[in-house]
């Protein structure tokens, strides 16, 4: 179901977060509100604190300072949410640079347990989400085989159906096609474009800058830890306000 972007409750909330690795100090008052619907991708260059970020959303990392709601949904500082913590993993999908897949599952096991384990679904039940999910994310065929049989992309696609599995309210990205093959990243990104036409709500970090441009609400540069620029795509990387975003684009986009 289409999700509307007309409601004014976001789906994200972050406010002066902070977050520390010991002395390093990693993300520094970042301030973020996600809409319902909203697609938003976070640029910037390596380690300035893009994943981080979003592993602070559902809970992956701790933070140190500042709040976080999902999902009207509050996570403390220092870890102190379990409760919350688990509620929200219950409703954000995330699909990470590395597949994370059970070798010794089948491709069909891997979607199925998850809704199984956690919401309790049947058998029957999960896997007819799951083979409308293989089906959908364009691997239907593979759905007897293992993780070792199949290609990056295709692995990606089979990690792409079992966060959505769970019929997440909102979908983290961190860099899912850094770990790929070139040939192989088309395929990922077009799964991912259906997404957002649906109206799934995403955060996405990437390095696939004309992905950004195309599928992104709002598009946000984050240097050392720092939200510098945030605008619609066609505004930030056509003209970008601050120096040190246009540095950076200056860079990335001369290939």
């Amino acid at each position: 179901m289409t999700q509307s972007k007309t409601t004014t409750t976001p789906i994200v909330r972050m406010a002066r977060v902070n977050k520390h690795f010991g002395n390093l100090h990693v993300l520094k008052d970042i301030d973020l509100e996600v809409q319902p619907g909203e697609v938003v991708v976070v640029i910037g260059a390596s380690g300035s604190g893009k994943s981080t970020l979003i592993r602070c959303i559902n809970g992956l990392e701790e933070f140190q300072q500042g709040h976080i709601e999902v999902d009207a949904k509050e996570l403390l500082p220092d870890g102190k949410s379990a409760r919350a913590l688990q509620k929200i993993r219950t409703e954000v999908g995330m699909v990470f640079q590395q597949f994370n897949l059970f070798p010794h599952l089948s491709v069909l096991d891997n979607v199925i347990l998850a809704p199984m384990k956690v919401r309790g679904w049947s058998r029957a039940d999960a896997v007819e989400t799951a083979e409308r999910l293989l089906e959908r994310v364009g691997i239907a065929d593979q759905s007897a085989k293992h993780p070792g049989q199949l290609s990056g992309g295709q692995q990606q696609r089979v990690a792409l159906a079992r966060a959505l599995a769970m019929e997440p309210r909102l979908m983290l990205f961190d860099e899912p096609t850094s770990a790929l093959d070139p040939e192989m990243i088309g395929e990922v990104l077009d799964a991912m474009r259906e997404l957002a036409k649906e109206g799934m709500t995403m955060v996405i970090v990437t390095h696939e800058m004309g992905f950004a441009r195309e599928v992104a609400d709002r598009v946000i540069f984050i240097h050392q830890g720092e939200i510098v620029e945030q605008a619609p795509p066609e505004r930030l990387f056509d003209s970008p306000q601050n120096e040190r975003t246009r540095n950076f684009l200056s860079r990335v986009l001369k290939h």
